[in-house]
């Protein structure tokens, strides 16, 4: 009898795939849920859109973005005919047959994993769960998560896991504002650890995405993502530690990444910053770390590139007090011009972005502090909390007078960096944002 029941449930979940009539349901609508939810519908799939913060809802039924990269006619044409339905309302559940959990991993205060809302979702899910539904954990988290932490609040809703409701795993491999790939030729990692739940997550995702990557299980498919983020992270820490090896030796090391990546085997190019920003790098190498504790194993390399990555803001503010006391400035009364303060170029998003510790830094060292950034101007504080200085909403002459320096911290290509310089009296260029400015003379490469 369970064989049928399995199997009956199984059935009309793969009879929905492939008539189309399937509804995907999408918890949390940020920077990961939003764009799988455009995903989903752009295939032709009804999509269910669940988030606690009301006014997140409010502007998606009325058609407004608060995502910069996510335009609001993308958000017009997902609703049109009813396709995307955003609700707060977690009674819904039950009408969605697949549930993809987009909730933040973030570090607590001690820097070690914060799944409280992995639980807190995964709680909610379970008054309103079915038979013949999927659930899909797509937040990046240490191996094990899943099936120790996920699965078991799941258990309480008294469905047989792998025969009433499927789960698996399928890592976010978002990269904002890539001009080359989209959320859906991203290849998607999958994997499950019953073959029911398998062949639910394979012919769903199958179907939404141009690739899939199916994996043995849901561990290897939530090791395979914090790998990938440990290898940037490695790579980049190795070239901000040569960056500051190069400053020391009077070399650019942006010029030297450039001549070593002509090699067309065996190397490819990272480069260096002010330290690193976003969701996933500064954050998921510590899961890993934190994890391999239980196995009596010392990642070592792991936590050293987090230590190099980590001091690099203050390696910034130190580059530039070192610059400015040169020319007899002090701290005390220095006056700093700071642009970016999202973590990339060409993103509004400002989790874990250096500029946002180095202005804290720059602060307490004492400068007066005016930033600006096209991207997130006029409701960083709303979103980050209050910041040191006073944010301007435009760059104009004026922002320029009585400044002693500007310092870049982001490159995003809404700069005019010809300008930037020009009309600055020194330029302390952490991204190597002005590369193509002819005049030299007033630019310090931090």
């Amino acid at each position: 009898m369970t064989a049928e029941v399995s199997c009956s449930h199984l059935d009309n979940f793969l009879k929905k795939v492939e008539d189309r009539t399937i509804t995907a349901g999408v918890l949390g609508l940020g920077y990961v849920g939003l764009p799988l939810a455009r995903v989903f519908t752009s295939q032709g799939f009804k999509v269910l859109g669940f988030d606690i913060d009301q006014a997140k809802i409010d502007k998606l039924k009325s058609g407004e973005s608060y995502i910069r990269h996510i335009p609001a006619a993308l958000i017009k044409d997902m609703s049109q005919d009813g396709r995307f339905v955003a609700t707060s309302d977690f009674s819904w559940i039950s009408k969605a047959d697949v549930l993809c959990m987009c909730v933040p991993t973030p570090l607590d205060k001690a820097r070690q994993p914060d799944l409280s809302a992995v639980r807190m979702t995964a709680e909610s899910l379970v008054p309103y769960l079915r038979p013949g539904q999927l659930v899909v954990l797509e937040s990046t988290t240490y191996p094990g998560t899943t099936t120790e932490i996920l699965l078991p609040i799941l258990q309480k809703s008294g469905l047989r896991i792998g025969e009433e409701l499927f789960v698996a795993y399928s890592p976010e491999r978002e990269d904002p504002s890539n001009p080359d790939f989209t959320a859906r030729s991203i290849p998607k990692v999958v994997g499950a650890n019953d073959p029911a739940s398998r062949r639910a997550l394979e012919a769903f995702y199958g179907a939404a995405f141009a690739q899939i990557v199916p994996v043995s299980s849901c561990e290897a498919a939530e090791m395979s993502k914090i790998f990938e983020n440990i290898y940037r992270c490695v790579n980049i820490a190795l070239v901000n530690e040569l960056k500051l090896l190069c400053q020391r030796m009077g070399l650019n090391i942006w010029e030297i990444v450039d001549a070593a990546k002509t090699k067309p085997f065996g190397f490819q190019a990272f480069y260096p910053g002010p330290g690193l920003g976003g969701h996933c790098i500064p954050i998921d190498p510590f899961y890993l770390s934190w994890k391999a504790r239980e196995y009596d194993f010392s990642t070592r390399f792991i936590e050293l590139a987090g230590e190099v990555n980590t001091n690099m803001p203050f390696e910034v503010v130190t580059r530039v007090v070192d610059h400015l006391g040169g020319q007899g400035i002090p701290s005390s009364t220095a006056r700093l011009l700071v642009l970016g303060l999202a973590y990339k170029k060409n993103v509004d998003d400002c989790r874990e972005s250096p500029s946002i510790k180095i202005l804290k830094l720059l602060a307490e060292r004492g400068f007066t502090l005016t930033y600006f950034d096209p991207h997130v101007s006029g409701f960083v504080s709303s979103r980050y909390g209050h910041l040191p200085g006073v944010e301007l909403t435009e760059l104009t002459d004026d922002a320029f007078l009585n400044t002693d320096a500007t310092l870049i911290l982001t490159d995003h290509d809404a700069f005019d960096y010809e300008y930037i310089v020009r009309m600055s009296r020194s330029v302390i260029d952490t991204r190597n944002a002005t590369r193509n400015v002819a005049d030299r003379s007033k630019i310090i490469l931090a």
